[in-house]
């Protein structure tokens, strides 16, 4: 029998089968079974609409895209909103780093899709949340070790427990591996601990800390497609003579805070802070580093940030049917120093940049539930957000004036959805909504013509979202949800100029995307269970522009019809799982799909299309206070050459981040109960 899906989409626990919207849960089965628990491409491929590639990079993270959203992110998460804990992941800005979710500890991944995932603030394409577990009723410890290709390997520890009132976890793990690739080494060392205690009448406090550590990680940068022929395990063009690498050290703390003030009214609060510090080389020519307005192939980046939130939500009734609405309140924001120095060779050089950068995010948000009917369910929200990017030079010298300024980007995002329920197995929804999504500090950086300063012509890009789908449980042991979706975006963010290791960005006028997605799972006689998802994306250009790549400057057309770049068109996951309970034994076949992936926005090149395999099985031992269990995969089990994840419209034309050929894992895992 498959358990029931509760979800917090509406910020109240609640089974995702009656919700107008696309959203599904991950659970921490999925996340630990047979897998490292290092990154979220591991687990987040079952999910439909959603694409996470692994470029096999860990000085630029992830590479996620909801529904084609953050699809084009040269590095790090954009366009989604990233969320630990109930603290945000994802900067005010809309950038975020997927490298800070600690999945060892991890509960539960929920992935919201659509234009609810507006209410959560400046993302358009999804909304991507983990919840640290609870610490088990009784001290437990436990242990675990990994090892595979490339000399990789995780160790981890795990202590958790209750105490009276008090509920805690904590979690300390150490990754490293050298890659796939050349000049790709990383160690990445993470702490993750939750402690909630129980003040019954007086309400519950949740404190959540966490560090990531990752020095000196190396980055083998992007290959031409000739270079992907040559060598794949080769590192790019002036990767190792210019050392590229980055540094990583961030350290955040998070408060939750909520109260039953009456049977119907519940307060919640929270309050958060960190510290993120990075510096990064770049293999950018010195020549191009050297010009007067350049800020240098070295960037070093100390970031404060932090925020507080506000929630009130009551239940009652309207017309003789069930109403619950919340209004509330988010204030985020991020103060940022940044310094840029000549990368020579390796060594940081003469300072080329230095400045004071500020955003502050500030929204107000009212969303309601309410079934008024026996068979409709209304679910409606508006969120107001206003951004604000401001900006102090301090790196004034001839050819490079004072570079200060401010702009700020607002907008309100109304979504609303039905649910009409069929029969018990069957619910038809339906939802439309608008997304409001401001660039970046990264996008907003340079102007297109050469000159000092914020690009202020760069706008928000806005997006009206429809969709209608079904969701329906098969019996009690299989489970089928379709979404059929159009999304239409104005201002779409696109690149301008990209040469000499400096991107400019524009707004383009009008792009498309009609969507199909399937997720099926489900559990038969003699132990078998599995699972489908599938995604058709049609995302396309539907208004012409112009745009500048690489050397000679000269503009090249993107046509009307063009795809997005980064955004295949079909991509599918199916597994399927054998148990034996009795022997504590099962064995598993996963096949994953992706269409070819258009690399820039012209679309005259393509990574393209593969299908790869993986086999795993395992064994697990229980007595009454202890548990073992031993586990091997092996992926890309057809020893394919494929290209993982590509670099939209990179400079010089290293698209290209290849993905592993035939590699292995093995592990086990150990607890101990006091």
């Amino acid at each position: 029998m498959l358990p029931e899906v509760v979800v917090t989409a509406t910020r109240i626990e609640e089974d995702s089968f009656d919700l107008p919207l696309s959203i599904d849960r991950v659970d921490r089965g999925v996340i630990r079974e047979d897998k490292p628990q290092v990154n979220l491409s591991e687990s987040l491929n079952r999910v439909p609409g959603v694409v996470v590639q692994n470029r096999q990079n860990y000085a630029q993270d992830l590479q996620i895209s909801s529904r084609g959203f953050g699809s084009r992110a040269t590095f790090g998460v954009r366009g989604l909103r990233l969320i630990a804990d109930g603290i945000p992941a994802t900067m005010p800005d809309g950038q975020g780093q997927a490298a800070t979710f600690n999945l060892g500890s991890a509960d539960r991944i929920e992935i919201m899709r659509g234009p609810f995932s507006s209410l959560y603030g400046n993302a358009s394409g999804g909304v991507i949340q983990v919840f640290t577990a609870d610490g088990p009723p009784e001290p437990t410890l436990s242990g675990s070790l990994y090892a595979g290709s490339y000399d990789t390997w995780k160790l981890a520890a795990q202590f958790g427990g209750t105490s009276g009132r008090l509920n805690y976890i904590g979690d300390l793990s150490r990754f490293q591996t050298d890659g796939y690739r050349d000049h790709s080494w990383a160690r990445r060392d993470q702490l993750n601990a939750k402690a909630k205690v129980d003040a019954q009448e007086r309400g519950v406090v949740t404190l959540v800390v966490n560090s990531l550590d990752q020095p000196e990680t190396q980055d083998p940068l992007g290959l031409t497609a000739a270079q992907v022929v040559q060598d794949p395990r080769q590192a790019g063009t002036n990767a190792i003579a210019f050392n590229t690498r980055k540094s990583i050290a961030q350290t955040q703390f998070g408060l939750t805070y909520g109260l039953d003030v009456t049977a119907s009214d519940r307060v919640e609060a929270r309050a958060y802070f960190g510290d993120r510090q990075v510096t990064q080389y770049l293999a950018i020519p010195l020549a191009n580093q050297g010009t007067a307005t350049h800020s240098g192939g070295v960037v070093d980046l100390d970031r404060g940030y932090g925020g507080v939130g506000l929630r009130w939500t009551h239940a009652t009734r309207l017309a003789g049917g069930p109403l619950t609405a919340s209004v509330g309140l988010d204030y985020d924001a991020m103060d940022e120093r940044r310094k840029g120095y000549i990368n020579n060779f390796g060594i940081a050089g003469a300072l080329k940049r230095d400045e004071d950068d500020t955003v502050y995010n500030t929204g107000a948000y009212a969303q309601a539930e309410w079934q008024f009917a026996s068979r409709w369910i209304l679910l409606a929200g508006l969120r107001y957000s206003r951004v604000q990017f401001e900006s102090q030079d301090y790196f004034i010298a001839p050819g490079n004036p004072d570079d200060s300024g401010s702009i700020q980007y607002s907008r309100s995002t109304p979504a609303a959805g039905l649910t009409f329920r069929l029969n018990p197995s069957v619910n038809l929804y339906g939802n439309v909504g608008r997304g409001f999504e401001t660039p970046t500090f990264a996008e907003l950086a340079y102007r297109a013509d050469g000159t000092s300063g914020l690009n202020f012509e760069l706008r928000p890009a806005l997006s009206v979202h429809r969709e209608i789908g079904v969701k329906s449980k098969l019996g009690e042991s299989m489970r089928l949800n379709v979404a059929l979706f159009r999304i239409d975006v104005t201002d779409e963010i696109v690149v301008d100029t990209n040469s000499g290791g400096r991107s400019t960005f524009k707004n383009a006028s009008r792009t498309r995307r009609d969507g199909f997605e399937l997720a099926w799972e489900g559990r038969f006689v003699h132990g078998f269970e599995s699972a489908i998802a599938y995604t058709w994306l049609d995302a396309r250009f539907t208004e012409p522009f112009t745009t500048v790549i690489g050397a000679p400057s000269v503009p090249i057309t993107v046509n009307a019809g063009n795809r997005l770049p980064g955004v295949p068109e079909h991509s599918a996951y199916g597994e399927l799982v054998w148990r034996h309970a009795r022997a504590g034994f099962h064995a598993g076949v996963e096949v994953r799909y992706s269409d070819k992936v258009y690399v820039n926005d012209p679309n005259t090149e393509a990574a393209p299309a593969y299908t790869v395999w993986s086999i795993r099985a395992g064994f697990e031992q229980r007595a009454r206070n202890w548990r073992i269990s031993e586990f091997a995969r092996v992926d890309n089990v057809g020893d394919k050459r494929y290209i993982g994840s590509v670099i939209v419209s990179e400079a010089n034309n290293r698209f290209y981040e290849p993905a592993p050929t035939r590699n292995a894992l093995v592990g086990v895992q150990a607890s101990l109960q006091f």
